[in-house]
């Protein structure tokens, strides 16, 4: 095919607009494909007082996240459970309300200020549990779980990454942690009492029994049990961090901007211009 140079022009300035225009996507959705999500579950059982001696109504009972990030609630009693900002004494704060969450649902809420945020079950008052956001966890001299994992496909292995710093991101040492990766209802990654020296460790999962997906996310939670060589541990004991983990939209729009570029190297190379004298 021969193209006037007028002709050309206009198929490349149509290609150059569509990779604008993929990219304005990009930097409008790819931020958020790389927030964080935590799972908190109702404990089975929790509708009958006496979980609040533990505090295991709300599974964990603490969670840290930074701003941005989402809480998930999901229901696995028996009974309905509301995730209400506040507390029983002073009554609900407002910032949050699931209303009641049946059982087998969920609820979720994305935090985008810093704070310390309780919040408890109204129908069951005993039921209580904490979300510290971004800044609020300095205050309350916690430490940062980071996790990085990569998706995989069925009968492949994946690296879990566990990283653990103090809130200023600075390196810890002596680290005494619990690592668990489940697919479904499969168990991939079980390592209790893990040691670590420097706070940075990478555990290897049991082969996928299925890809890692949306519908059949990989499950990954560190549980830290405390710093030091021997019990009795320091630190925040009992604080954890869960990460879900599966394909991100970035990785697709990386890849439709990638489709876009060659589609306007393509044009170069195959658009012949024959001036019209």
């Amino acid at each position: 095919m021969i193209l006037s140079s007028t002709d050309a022009m206009k198929i490349q300035n149509k290609a150059i607009l569509l990779t604008i225009l993929t990219i304005g996507v990009l930097s409008t959705i790819a931020p958020s494909a790389f927030a964080a999500e935590v799972i908190v579950e109702n404990a089975p059982g929790a509708s009958v007082p006496g979980c609040e001696e533990t505090n295991e109504c709300f599974l964990p009972y603490e969670v840290s996240i930074n701003v941005g990030d989402t809480v998930t609630w999901v229901n696995d009693d028996t009974a309905a459970h509301t995730a209400t900002g506040g507390s029983a004494s002073d009554g609900p704060s407002g910032v949050f309300d699931s209303s009641l969450v049946l059982a087998g649902s969920s609820f979720s809420f994305t935090f985008n200020e810093a704070g310390t945020y309780e919040y408890f079950c109204m129908v069951h008052p005993w039921m209580a549990g904490v979300v510290i956001v971004g800044e609020a966890m300095a205050e309350e001299g916690g430490i940062m779980i980071s996790i990085e994992a990569e998706p995989a496909a069925a009968g492949e292995t994946t690296d879990v990454t566990v990283t653990i710093t103090n809130m200023d991101g600075s390196a810890t040492e002596h680290v005494n942690y619990d690592v668990m990766a489940t697919q479904g209802s499969d168990v991939i990654l079980d390592e209790k009492g893990v040691h670590d020296h420097d706070g940075v460790m990478t555990h290897t999962t049991m082969a996928l029994p299925l890809d890692a997906s949306s519908e059949m996310p990989v499950d990954v939670t560190v549980t830290f049990n405390g710093f030091g060589i021997d019990p009795p541990f320091t630190g925040p004991i009992g604080e954890s961090n869960t990460m879900q983990v599966v394909p991100e939209f970035g990785t697709i729009a990386m890849m439709i901007l990638g489709v876009s570029i060659v589609s306007i190297i393509a044009l170069s190379a195959k658009s012949r211009v024959t001036l019209k004298l």
